[in-house]
């Protein structure tokens, strides 16, 4: 039986006008998967602006220096502390007010990486501006998640915060095909010279445009924090603080899922090239496939999800990758069908996480401290465990034992398992907004 709670009329914000459900999903779909859009573009066009930047002999020591610093403190320090901060700022101000920032953050560092001069015009301010846009554009997808996802769940109507939930994934999923379909455009259209010259500018651009219209349907979006709500001004480590065991748990949640979803959606067409010998061009192609296949499952694992409860797919995804990794992974071979494959076969089995995560996320902690709760465990444990996949995925095979890296998956899934085994089943019980 539902409780009253949930049976209880749709609460309204703003002005007074119940929200639109339809207006909520696309505002933090559409904004999200701009997020991420701008985040894979700099991925997928680093080779052509890279030696322009960073110039490979320059007669600077701070050149190489700032080059690893760009790729180290942006990738793993400026997350976390977007989620904290971003976090703290949508439970303080509310989520639409987070969700504003963390585009605009977006948008502006992806016009400054298309503005960014070349070392030969200004020279080690070149690095210096890309350090910076990157800066800016981590903090801002640190934030996101965070902001996002209870923005995304408290939206959702009874019985349909796993649903919801999944959108994030989707979002993710189509601002990385975005990205990478508009570089494939811009290299076939382009010869390498004008790609390097100004080519790769036309992405950020595109980029920073494309923030202006995800800033225009946010917008439009309502407030789901409750009025009780409004006044309550948390501290910035307060979730932290007073909540140490759900942080602990959002962490040993996250694990699992970070490892499997980097290693099959980043990393998989390395591994297929390094161990197997694989096309480097069929590896793009089979990745493009399974990743829009990875999209259209996850609708079906959120609704999955609202009708079975969250643990069966928690508990199925986890065991499933501690069993199978290390199989799946012996498989790929240099046959384009095996990776194709394995590839579906991994997406499958993830959206057992990926689809219901958010929802998750959001039902561990209480609503005075959701955001920031989520954001900063969640992002210091993908920094340390997903962002690194494809280091440590490279390490093995370096040291000559990349048999090891399919069980570093396998164990850390693993380690999940035992979490979801204790954690309570929240599908049916009300969310506190």
């Amino acid at each position: 039986m539902p409780s009253a709670q949930e049976t209880a009329p749709d609460r309204t914000v703003d002005d007074g006008r119940p929200p639109s459900r339809l207006r909520q999903l696309a505002a933090a779909s559409v904004g999200n998967a701009v997020e991420w859009y701008d985040w894979y573009a700099y991925s997928f066009l680093a080779a052509y602006f890279a030696e322009q930047i960073f110039p490979k002999s320059s007669g600077n020591s701070l050149v190489p220096l700032l080059s690893s610093f760009a790729v180290f403190a942006v990738g793993f320090f400026m997350r976390p502390v977007g989620g904290l901060v971003m976090g703290a700022v949508a439970d303080r101000r509310g989520r639409r007010s987070a969700l504003t920032l963390t585009i605009l953050l977006m948008g502006g560092g992806s016009l400054l990486v298309a503005l960014t001069p070349t070392y030969a015009s200004a020279g080690v301010l070149a690095p210096v501006v890309l350090v910076i846009a990157r800066l800016v554009q981590g903090l801002s997808v640190g934030g996101e998640f965070a902001a996002s996802t209870t923005f995304l769940v408290e939206s959702a109507g009874p019985g349909r915060r796993g649903l919801f939930s999944s959108f994030q994934y989707v979002s993710t999923s189509i601002g990385q095909l975005l990205a990478s379909g508009i570089a494939a455009l811009l290299a076939g259209q382009l010869s390498d010279r004008q790609m390097g010259q100004w080519g790769w500018r036309v992405a950020f651009l595109v980029g920073a445009v494309l923030s202006l219209l995800g800033l225009w349907i946010r917008r439009g979006a309502q407030e789901t924090r409750s009025a009780e709500r409004q006044a309550e001004r948390p501290g910035l480590f307060e979730a932290l603080r007073r909540h140490p065991r759900q942080s602990l748990l959002i962490c040993g949640i996250t694990v699992g899922g970070t490892i499997a979803y980097y290693t099959w959606t980043t990393y998989l067409p390395t591994y297929a090239q390094v161990n197997a010998g694989f096309d480097k061009g069929d590896s793009l192609t089979v990745g493009t496939l399974s990743l829009a296949f990875f999209a259209v499952l996850q609708p079906l694992g959120g609704l999955l999800s609202d009708r079975i409860g969250r643990k069966p797919l928690l508990l199925g995804f986890s065991l499933g990758f501690a069993v199978l990794a290390v199989p799946l992974l012996h498989l790929v071979s240099a046959a384009w069908i095996s990776l194709l494959l394995v590839q579906c076969a991994g997406m499958v089995l993830l959206t057992g996480y990926t689809a219901i995560a958010a929802a998750v996320n959001a039902e561990v902690f209480p609503a005075r401290v959701r955001a920031a709760g989520i954001g900063f465990p969640y992002s210091l444990t993908v920094a340390v465990f997903g962002g690194t996949a494809p280091y440590v995925g490279t390490w093995f095979q370096q040291a000559g034992n990349a048999g090891l890296f399919p069980w570093y998956v396998a164990v850390l899934c693993l380690v999940s398992f035992v979490v979801y085994l204790a954690l309570s089943e929240t599908a049916r019980q009300p969310l506190e907004k």
